[in-house]
Order: structure tokens, then sequence, then C-alpha cells
């Protein structure tokens, strides 16, 4: 069957898997749960209450809310009266919400709890409020412009509202606009990417020919569903009728990996990187024959995965030493994140190589690929079957991807957007002659993997006319245990620099064995002891960057990048124009003195 859009593919998990679990998501401290069909009528409801409100095919909705499943609920309902979702990230401050409200023209939000609420309460379009429907009942609200999400949609007959339910839905094609996502945008304002419904089927298409999902796996949304990358794959879960558990709170993302054991996800680098830090800082400090083992286990469980990727035969001895180290220490670093996993996905950034290598000798396999929201979102990916460590992997099925003369990444395909709402001008710069430039330096290895370099913007070109990518040290030296934040430094400098934030636990848990005595944090990051620890943490991780790639210099900060701030995104990019201005007397101070 050809599917028009993205409501149908809803509409025919709800008929198939009815009884089956839909999704789950935390009741105060329980975990509660609704089927496919109880889904299904919750999403009628809010159609029909939606139709009632005077919600027009092609309106924009706004959704500014933490993961839950109401978000879903309201994302399906506007795709099935024709709407346009228009989501914004939980973290967003009162002014960039209100900037993207204005933009698209949103008359109607759902917020989730009372901070977003305030932050959009007296917001007025052509003089008039905006409606405002709570998903959090126990918020404060004004009733004459807001409304609660569960008295919202109870509607006593749905029957009325059948026949115009069925004939928005007939309207519907694939390359209407299914949602506008506003790019966090690591400068200027962020710009809103019209994606369609044949943007997702092509996705659709990709995952299908590589990937196996079924009702039988159960898959963790922690990522911002406001992110293409959640979003995208939460589609796929449920046409693929497997369970989806919402975390409304990304920093309990670990513990309930071991409480909902996942089968599937997709995730950030960030969370690998921390699971890999904690791990390896955990074995710094066990016994000598704790550490014998770690190694060992790790050495072989990654020559016994490979044996088997490349269809080697297994000899005895292997695999007896195998069975023995993964019941001694492999079998529990997979615990820590559940238990085992079909696969595990990364995507948003470039995850090191050494934390893929260590994930798969632990019987893990991350496939990390690229894209970037304007490509809803993959571009390239590894793959179950075919993957190579320290690359985004292949070009995904119906897909062309090319390097310009400069180096800058091109893409072509179905995936590729509409355009930018209300900005056909940076829509005609961005997209040419059919191929959209991705703002992304790469290369092609030898057998098609494609290795990201860096931003074009963000390349560093010292004094001495090196071209350094700042992500590549980030990305090496980052993955410390110790270290929370980080940014290189060193465009038209002398040498590479860099602005430190600590993982504050982390530290002061050190100090305190080390004995080292403090009144502030600022006293801390600044005693010598703390000093020559953190250069002797960033040399240990620098030992394969080039000399002039290394970073000769550091600042510790006492507090980390933030949102707020305007010195991150939400996506937690950092916003290297701001920072660099914000901290401008700093970072001269980490030059001058040497000159």
């Amino acid at each position: 069957m050809t599917h028009e859009h993205i409501g149908q593919i809803i509409n025919n998990a709800i008929r198939e898997y009815g009884h089956h679990t839909a999704l789950r998501y935390k009741d105060k401290e329980h975990w509660a749960s609704l089927t496919y069909e109880q889904m299904g009528q919750k999403i009628n409801n809010l159609v029909c209450a939606m139709i009632k409100a005077d919600v027009k095919r092609g309106d924009r909705v706004g959704i500014y809310s933490a993961n839950r499943y109401e978000w879903a609920i309201t994302d399906f309902a506007c795709i099935l009266i024709g709407a346009v979702s228009v989501p914004i990230y939980s973290t967003n401050t009162k002014e960039q919400a209100e900037f993207i409200i204005r933009n698209a023209g949103l008359n109607i939000i759902f917020v989730g709890d009372a901070g977003q609420y305030e932050n959009v309460a007296t917001v007025r379009i052509q003089n008039r409020p905006l409606t405002i429907i709570s998903y959090d009942p126990d918020i404060a609200i004004d009733p004459k412009v807001a409304h609660y999400f569960n008295i919202f949609i109870k509607i006593k007959d749905p029957d009325p509202y059948a026949q115009e339910i069925k004939q928005r839905q007939e309207q519907i094609r694939k390359d209407d606009t299914l949602t506008i996502i506003y790019t966090s945008g690591t400068t200027g304002n962020p710009k809103g990417v019209m994606l369609t419904h044949k943007n997702i089927f092509h996705q659709f298409r990709a995952l299908d020919d590589h990937f196996t999902v079924t009702r039988e796996d159960v898959s963790l949304c922690f990522l911002p569903l406001s992110h293409v990358y959640e979003r995208m794959w939460s589609y796929y879960v449920y046409m693929k009728g497997a369970v989806h558990t919402y975390l409304e709170d990304p920093k309990k993302v670990i513990e309930t990996l071991q409480e909902i054991r996942p089968t599937a996800m997709v995730s950030v680098p960030r969370l690998y990187e921390k699971i890999y830090a904690a791990i390896h800082n955990a074995q710094e400090n066990s016994s000598a024959l704790k550490q014998f083992l770690f190694k060992q286990a790790i050495k072989t469980g990654e020559k016994y995965h490979l044996s088997i990727k490349k269809n080697h035969s297994l000899s005895f001895g292997l695999n007896l030493k195998y069975k023995i180290l993964d019941k001694l220490v492999l079998s529990k670093i997979r615990e820590i994140v559940g238990g085992n996993k079909n696969f595990f996905s990364a995507g948003g950034a470039p995850l090191e190589q050494s934390i893929e290598e260590f994930f798969f000798a632990c019987g893990l396999l991350i496939c990390q690929g690229y894209g970037l929201t304007e490509t809803s979102p993959m571009i390239t990916f590894n793959t179950p079957d075919c993957f190579r460590f320290g690359t985004a992997g292949k070009p995904v099925p119906e897909c062309e991807v090319k390097i310009a003369d400069d180096g800058e990444i091109l893409v072509r395909g179905d995936q590729v957007m509409k355009g930018y709402y209300n900005n056909p001008e940076k829509t005609a710069q961005e997209i040419v002659d059919g191929w959209f430039k991705t703002g992304d330096i790469g290369e092609f290895d030898q057998d098609g993997f494609l290795r990201i370099t860096d931003r074009i913007k963000e390349l560093i070109i010292t004094s001495g006319g090196k071209n350094i990518a700042p992500q590549r040290i980030e990305t090496m030296v980052g993955k410390d245990f110790f270290i929370e934040q980080i940014v290189a430094i060193g465009d038209r400098r002398k040498f590479i620099s860099a602005l430190v934030v600590p993982s504050m636990e982390a530290l002061e848990n050190w100090a305190q064995k080390k004995g080292i005595a403090h009144e502030s944090i600022n006293e801390l990051i600044n005693h010598p002891d703390v000093l020559a620890f953190y250069r002797k943490r960033i040399d240990l991780h620098s030992r394969q960057l080039a000399r002039y790639e290394t970073i000769k210099n550091f600042t510790l900060l006492p507090r980390a990048f933030t949102i707020e701030d305007e010195e991150i995104t939400p996506t937690m990019k950092l916003k290297r124009k701001n920072i660099n201005t914000k901290y401008h007397d700093l970072i001269d101070s980490m030059y001058s003195y040497q000159g």
C-alpha cells in the first residue's frame, strides 16, 4: 500500500497492534502505559478538540515541552487534521520561544510545565492572546487564554467530527509540510526547516533496508522530541508496533536504561562518552587484578566480535576465554545500559573512534550516522551489516552525496527539506541545483565511508597558517571523565588553547581524596595540583593529535556554558562566536604570558 502521509502510518499501527503496548511514561513514581488502541482514542479526541477550537488545515501549532507522551499525541493529532506542528525546545528561553511563535505565526501552543507556560502567557499575536494548552494539570493558568490538556480533549461525542476528519486526511499529500523545526543555530536567529511527509518516508525506506525493528522491541525516547533525529525515529518505532518509553528528564537516562532495558534507541555521543569515562575512571581506581581482567576482557571481546563480523570461525580457546571474561566483566558493562541491544545509534556530533571500539568489544554496536535537520536527518549511516569505526558510514539509499572543491559536503535526495519557512532567500542560498549545502567538511575513504572533519565556519586558522578542526580536539579531549565541556580556541592566534569546564562532582571527589582544601570553586580550579592534574589528562588524550593541534594552554571555568547565556544551543552545540566575545579577556590572558 502506498502512503500519502504519516497519519496513515499511525492509523494502520493503531488498527494492527491495537491491544499491544504502544508507550510507557512515568506517572509520579510509577510507570504507566497505553496500548495502541488507547493511544488512538486520545489522538482522536484531540483531533476533535482541535477542530472544535477552529484549528484549520495548514495552521501552525506549537509544542513547547519536554518529552512526554502527550507531546506525541499532539503531534499525531496535528498530522491527522492537516495542521503543521512547530516544536520548541523545552529549554528555550522566553525570548527564543517568542521568536519562534511570531516567526511561525502560531495561534495555539501546547506547553509542558509552569516555566514554559509563564514564558508564553503574555504573548499576543495580531493583538490576540495566544491560546495555551497545558499538559500539566497542576500548574496555575489563566482560564481566559489557557486550558488543561486532560480537560481540553474531553469530547462527549466524536461522531459529528468524523466526516471532516476523513476529508482533511484525504486532502493531505506527500509534499505537504508535516512540521517546521527551528534549527538551534550557532549564529543568529534560528531558521524554520519545513519537512514534508515525503522527507520522512525516505528515512523509513533507508531504515527498512538495513535495520530490523519489530513489535518485540522497546525504545527509550530521551533525546528531545524537538530534535528531528528522535522525532523521525519515534515515528518509525510506532510504524513497527514497538514500545516507546518517554523520559521527561534526560539526566535520569542511565538509571532509566537499567529500569526499562530498551533493545534499540537513538542517542547523541555525550551519553556514550559519559558511560565510557565513568567506566574507565572506575578502572583507574580498582585493584591490579581487576584492571588486568578488564584489559583482557576488552581485548578478547574485540577479537571475538570482529571474528563474528568477518564470518571467521571461532577457535575453542577464544570462545572459552570470551565466555569466561564476558561473565566476569563484559556482561556487567552491558548491564549499565540495560542489557543486550539490537543496536545503538549515534548522531548529532562525531563519536570518538576509541569509544565505538570499546562498546563493540563489550557486545554493544553503536551505529554512528550523519545528518542535519534540513535532511530529515540521515545522510549517511553505519549499519549492523556495514560499519567502519571513526566514520559516519555510507550514504543512505536513494541519496547522492558529493564533496565540493572546497571540501563541503553536498547532498541531494528526497530527504532534503522543502525549504526555510518564510525565507526564500536563505533557501536559495542553501539549495543550489537541487544540492543542499551542509556547511560541513568531509571526505570519503577508499571504500565509500564518509569522515566528517568539521564545520566550514568553525575551522581554526592559526597565525602560522595551520588549518585546524576544533571539533576533533574537543572530541578527543572532552571524553575525559573529569571534563564536562571544552572549547578549543586559536583562530588567528599562535597556538591552540582551551576553555575547560570541569565535571564538578568528579573534581570535588578527587580533591577530597587528595586532601585539597578549598573554600570556593574558584579556589579549587586555580589550585596548582588541580591545574597539574588537568594538564596531565589533557596531554594524555592528545597523543594522537599533531603537535600544532595540541592544547598549549587552558583555563578552567567555574561554571558550565548554558543556553540561557547564549553560549550553547538547545542541542548542546557551542556558540563559538559568543564564547569568544564573552571570554575575550580571559582568552587573551592565555596568550599574553607566552608572548
